[in-house]
């Protein structure tokens, strides 16, 4: 039953609440019934449809049947215009900021509305501000999970916003130094505000032109792997994997990465985790790393590296075990010395690849895995795993 109906430019009306989660979390631009694509998402409250629900509850109030409120109207552009202009002292903006977060937790359209009133520079300029201060950094209550400090407070409130892509793109532009207040927060702030930063990090970037990207300092990447090796939350921790991802591909990124220390973390987190989805993005990250041959030759010196690599083949999905057999074909064109070599055979790394060629592990990682067989196969000859019709066809 609908609690607060309201009908977008096509006619067509629905829930409040519905319709923002449709357009502006799951970032739909068109109506769900008739397709029609919506240039101006307005939602125009149906007045009549909801005293007509409210009449129909009113007369089954003996059936159990609840009276639904009246809901309260969106918050407009000229209370938040007025919020933003009197917080001028400190004490003023803490009331703002609380305000600011009420607001934006009662609607999605309260949040845009934030957004196209000034809101966002607002509390960027908060972050900004107070991470560049020299007042030192006070202690995170976190059993309350309550922030001691503006700019704390800010950044979660422009995180919770779910700011769209034009806000997300205009924010570093028109905050100079953004990314570098993030990155601050990264090396000094309390957990929560650390696990914000990297959460908004990865969503400014994931709209950034390529020129950002390549332009990213090595500070970027001691960061984001210190990120990954704290833990500090699951959230925090997919973010920094997805932003490794994305970046990796551009400039020298890799090497960054890879210098900061990335693959031993990457590796000592796949020791640890089980779970699926952060299995193959750590995996991802560790096929791009393995591209260049720092990142090789840092897997290989860490001492679980092709262990744990092999390990996960068969063991994650079909995503999972490409990524991996990507890895091992890497390092086997590359970086197979003689001991290498010998210790794939010793890790039952033949064995592994040998199943992914006789089970439906998807077609592309039985290419890959049929390919560094290949490349072994004087070195394995004398291994009975591999079948006869496979060596065969290599040169003895």
């Amino acid at each position: 039953m609908m609690k607060d109906p309201v009908t977008i430019p096509t006619g067509i009306t629905y829930d409040r609440e519905s319709i923002e989660k449709w357009l502006f979390t799951d970032k739909n631009k068109n109506c769900p019934v008739t397709k029609q694509v919506l240039s101006n998402p307005d939602l125009t409250p149906n007045h009549t449809l909801r005293r007509v629900i409210q009449s129909w509850c009113t007369l089954n109030a003996s059936n159990g049947i609840e009276r639904v409120p009246t809901p309260k109207p969106p918050v407009n552009k000229s209370q938040i215009i007025k919020l933003l202009k009197d917080a001028k002292s400190p004490q003023m903006q803490i009331n703002c900021l609380k305000r600011l977060r009420s607001i934006a937790s009662a609607s999605e359209t309260n949040k845009r509305c934030i957004e196209s009133s000034g809101g966002v520079e607002f509390l960027a300029s908060l972050v900004k501000n107070n991470t560049t201060s020299t007042t030192s950094v006070e202690a995170c209550d976190h059993d309350g999970f309550e922030f001691t400090k503006p700019s704390d407070e800010a950044l979660s409130i422009l995180f919770s916003l779910q700011l769209s892509e034009s806000a997300l793109k205009s924010l570093n532009a028109k905050n100079g130094e953004f990314i570098d207040s993030l990155l601050n927060i990264l090396q000094v702030g309390c957990y929560e505000s650390r696990a914000y930063a990297m959460l908004l990090l990865n969503s400014i970037l994931e709209v950034e032109e390529p020129a950002q990207l390549v332009a990213l300092k090595p500070e970027f990447f001691v960061e984001l792997v210190q990120i990954l090796h704290d833990q500090i939350s699951p959230k925090a921790t997919k973010a920094a994997l997805q932003l490794l991802i994305n970046v990796g591909p551009w400039g020298r990124n890799k090497l960054k990465a890879v210098e900061a220390g990335a693959v031993k973390v990457l590796v000592d987190l796949l020791l640890d985790s089980s779970e699926k989805r952060a299995c193959e993005m750590i995996l991802t990250a560790l096929d791009q790393l393995c591209q260049c041959a720092d990142g090789r030759a840092e897997l290989l010196k860490h001492g679980a590296g092709l262990a744990v690599v092999s390990k996960k083949i068969l063991r994650v999905s079909k995503v999972g075990s490409d990524r991996a057999v990507r890895i091992l074909l890497s390092i086997s064109k590359y970086s197979a010395s003689p001991s290498v070599v010998q210790e794939m055979l010793q890790l039952g790394v033949v064995s592994k690849l040998c199943l992914v060629l006789q089970v439906d592990s998807g077609s592309k990682a039985k290419e890959k895995a049929r390919e560094i067989l290949k490349l072994h196969a004087r070195a394995w000859k004398n291994c009975s795993c591999i079948p006869m019709s496979l060596l065969s066809s290599y040169p003895s």
